[in-house]
């Protein structure tokens, strides 16, 4: 017996050491094709520090837990007591059995599990731990993804904001200059006004970007649960050195959905419900008890734990419900409706998951694009300007002329990095599309 209850313990063990799922770090990988340091540490503080991912594995654990509980309830039970016996006996015993006497049972419980339906709960509940790992890495996956998106929205505030202090500096002078033209009579009032209204225009506009950049640094503490942060202190590099060093993908093979964790764990909660299906049939079979009591007591002379002292007594049976109120057959057609449900919950997770690749690549594809004609009409306003540059030396325009241009550059200039951050953004988008597997 010893044996085999040793036995029993070392497959309990070996099959919790099976219970747990690796958890994917490949999903790091792919930050680090952009040559950011600062974007590496932020997404490692995400992974270490959020508290949406450390109540996801909170999660995980307890589901962990529950097969640990329903494989256990898979092996004997045994249990001991310690108990006092007061017994009054016929006089025909004589002095053979004492009146007051010590006992001490040990019992054995064992549903012998002929059925495999206990084997079955720990299989369903098994499949439910396995669904709330793969929850736990699409919200890992979608956690990383949304602090690299803050990050780099936050790159593209930096250049904003630089040029807009740049433009709102041109339009100080513009109004400079036709304060001066008003006051020696050259200009009219509806000119001086309108320069006015102008450079309010651009201050307003630098307000707004610096108060949604600031929003973002808030953004980015809260995903990294960082509760001590200054916003000034946050590091970050250039977005114009920001860029991905490969190449976004504008079409993927169609089985790299089924790889999506929310598609995984809705898969696996239909396999659990399918063997909940299988478990409340049969419920309707017999069960099968084992019960063995071994009772060492001073009732009889001899030494305690001796053979003399001890009553042993094994009982084993079939024990099956006659009437139970309809429970079974109603526990029977819940899982069925729950399995219907849980059918159609992956359809349509399936679903969501094709239009949202699809719809991604297609963004990728056209954000490329319209990064590369910005780029290209960046580089000949930069021409323009430098042209410029070259007529304001030899006198042939005016300072005022060529702040204008330059003005005009810089909101061009402004076009090509929100292009280039709209690619960056939606390549990210396209990574937590493919579960990480970008």
């Amino acid at each position: 017996m010893f044996r085999k209850l040793l036995a029993a313990f070392i497959l309990f063990f070996i099959s919790n050491a099976a219970f747990a799922i690796e958890e994917n770090t490949d999903y790091l990988k792919f930050f680090g094709d952009f040559n950011d340091e600062n974007l590496i540490m932020y997404i490692n503080k995400t992974y270490e520090n959020n508290h949406e991912l450390k109540k996801a594995a909170a999660s995980v654990e307890q589901y962990r837990q529950r097969v640990k509980t329903s494989f256990g309830k898979e092996l004997p039970s045994i249990s001991v007591g310690a108990n006092y016996l007061g017994l009054k006996t016929p006089e025909i015993y004589g002095d053979e059995i004492k009146e007051n006497a010590f006992v001490l049972p040990f019992i054995v419980n064992y549903e012998a599990d002929l059925l495999l339906k206990n084997r079955d709960k720990t299989k369903a509940i098994k499949k439910e731990y396995e669904a709330a790992q793969y929850e736990k890495n699409a919200l890992y996956i979608a956690l990383l993804s949304d602090s690299a998106t803050v990050y780099t929205n936050i790159l593209q505030y930096d250049k904003l904001i630089e040029n807009q202090e740049e433009i709102l500096k041109n339009e100080e002078e513009l109004f400079s200059y036709a304060k001066q033209k008003f006051e020696s009579g050259t200009t009219g009032l509806s000119e001086l006004n309108n320069a006015e209204k102008n450079y309010k225009n651009e201050k307003n506009k630098l307000e707004n970007l610096i108060k949604q950049r600031d929003n973002l640094l808030l953004e980015l503490a809260l995903l990294l649960g960082d509760g001590n942060f200054e916003i000034n202190d946050f590091k970050r590099g250039d977005i114009e050195e920001f860029d991905y060093i490969k190449k976004f993908p504008i079409e993927v093979k169609s089985d790299v959905i089924f790889k999506r964790p929310d598609v995984m764990a809705a898969e696996a909660k239909l396999e659990a419900a399918k063997i909940d299906i299988k478990v409340a049939r049969k419920e309707f079979l017999p069960s099968f008890n084992i019960t063995g009591i071994w009772t060492f007591n001073t009732l009889a002379s001899g030494t305690f734990f001796s053979w003399e002292s001890s009553l042993a007594a094994l009982l084993a049976g079939a024990t099956q419900d006659i009437f139970k109120g309809g429970i079974k057959k109603a526990n029977l057609k819940m899982k069925k409706a729950k399995y219907e449900e849980l059918f159609e919950n992956y359809r349509q997770t399936d679903l969501n998951a094709t239009k949202e690749i699809n719809s991604v690549l297609c963004f990728i594809k056209h954000s490329e694009e319209i990064e590369k004609n910005a780029k290209e009409k960046l580089t000949l306003e930069k021409k323009n300007l430098d042209n410029e540059k070259q007529k304001l030396k030899y006198g042939v325009i005016s300072n005022e002329q060529f702040l204008k241009e330059k003005t005009k550059f810089l909101n061009i200039e402004n076009e090509y990095i929100q292009a280039k951050t709209e690619k960056l953004i939606n390549g990210f988008t396209l990574y937590k599309a493919l579960g990480g597997t970008l």
